[in-house]
């Protein structure tokens, strides 16, 4: 196997990821794909591969596939027509016999693939183990608005309790879009209802759903993070395909039934799995009970958050430098942004009474936020701070950030402006700019 061609990169990006690695392991993933991700095979192969990686990695698996495209072809083969109502297929016998032919061989081919073990493959030695069953009992949707939806069903209960024996044993579980009844019937089931239902039952850490397209804003970038009320307003009201909108309705009652994260990606981006659940700022729409991100006091526990933020502005002469003695000494004066348990944004006030003033300090935004406007919001949680102490000015000093501190309202000052005690530490060699505020 070739080296990387930037190995400084590979090994910092490594252990960016060791984080995540530590947090997933024995964690519940029910990752749950259309009929869509088998028709493109170098897509469904990666899929595979990335699914072997999780498993890897000691992730409790699984998957819930659906076959929608494999349904219409074995229809239309047979010369016969689908028929739908109310965004349901309505299934009768022929469809039935359709809809059982397409998850079998599906479930086959997921199966074959899940056993490579080829050397020199990313599947080498991967020696998974596949368990499938009738873990799903289902009840008829019955006559709806006059339409009888014959053996089109939803799910009425998982065997939680089986699924949760398989992946003790290491299994990766299969749960196909079919559930049974105590009378020996077959039901075909969306395979949105079965993973949202798998993912409740087993009280999974992450529900992950494929979907066609993302949710986006107005400028056409992705919504990275949507609370479940956002995004069941978003479901109901936005412009989102149909296969997007069931997705997310499945996601936010996943959510509300107790799943802690859902994710909603695509399967146009290559590795989508991976780089979601791996990268901070993720390549789908993650779906929470509670915003993931929040501006709050600094807490001894943040410091090495925060370190890593401030050390390479440190380095290239942007910040004071400051040692973790000091900010754990000081860290009742830093404020930080906390994005789902990672530190990416912090910032200092430091009050100086008898001038009536504080300094705004050690401001400092992970790379990839930049332009998310956290500066901004640390600046204005530090004014309302200075504010409630009855402060009535701000003062900034920078080598760097100039520019940044006019466009907030501040003005360019002498040093002879800042608090006699300031002015005292002032370093000439530095020649930081001074920056004042009114508040």
């Amino acid at each position: 196997m070739a080296a990387p061609q930037h190995p400084e990169a590979f090994v910092r990006w490594l252990r960016q990821v060791t984080p995540y690695v530590h947090a997933f392991r024995g964690r519940t993933f029910v990752v749950g794909f259309g009929g869509e991700m088998f028709a493109e095979r170098a897509r469904f192969a990666s899929f595979i591969h990335d699914v072997n990686l999780l498993a890897a990695l000691g992730i409790r698996l699984v998957l819930v596939p659906g076959a929608r495209p494999q349904i219409e072809a074995e229809l239309k083969a047979k010369g016969l027509r689908s028929r739908y109502a109310q965004g349901l297929r309505i299934t009768d016998d022929a469809a039935l016999m359709a809809v059982k032919h397409a998850a079998g061989v599906l479930r086959v081919e997921l199966e074959a693939q899940l056993s490579q073990g080829l050397p020199g493959s990313p599947m080498a030695g991967a020696q998974i183990r596949v368990a499938s069953g009738n873990f799903i009992t289902a009840r008829p949707i019955g006559v709806l608005k006059g339409t009888d939806f014959q053996y089109t069903g939803t799910v009425r209960k998982v065997d939680a309790e089986e699924i949760a024996r398989r992946l003790d044993a290491g299994e990766v579980v299969l749960v196909p879009h079919l559930g049974y009844s105590p009378t020996g019937e077959v039901f075909n089931l969306a395979w949105e209802d079965v993973a949202e239902n798998v993912a409740v039952s087993l009280k999974a850490d992450k529900l992950l759903l494929y979907a066609d397209r993302l949710p986006t804003n107005r400028k056409g970038e992705v919504l990275g993070e949507l609370t479940a009320r956002e995004a069941e307003t978003l479901a109901k009201k936005g412009p989102l395909t149909p296969q997007s909108a069931r997705a997310i309705e499945h996601a936010v009652r996943a959510v509300g039934g107790g799943v802690a994260r859902a994710h909603v990606i695509t399967r146009s981006v290559r590795g989508a799995l991976l780089l979601e659940l791996f990268t901070r700022t993720g390549v789908g729409t993650m779906i929470t009970a509670d915003a993931v991100e929040k501006l709050r006091p600094a807490r001894i526990e943040d410091v090495r958050g925060m370190l890593e933020l401030i050390e390479p502005l440190e380095a290239d002469g942007t910040l004071v430098k400051r040692s973790r003695e000091l900010l754990e000494a000081e860290i009742g004066n830093f404020l930080v942004v906390d994005h789902d348990g990672t530190i990416v944004g912090c910032a200092a006030l430091y009050p100086v009474p008898e001038d009536k003033s504080a300094e705004f300090a050690c401001l400092a935004v992970a790379g990839e936020y930049r332009d998310a406007g956290y500066g901004e919001r640390l600046l204005k949680a530090c004014e309302e701070r200075a504010k409630a102490l009855r402060l009535r000015r701000l003062f900034a000093l920078t080598t760097r950030a100039a520019h940044w501190f006019l466009e907030q309202g501040f003005r360019a000052a002498a040093v002879s402006a800042l608090p006699q005690r300031r002015q005292a530490l002032y370093n000439w060699r530095r020649g930081s700019k001074v920056f004042l505020k009114r508040i």
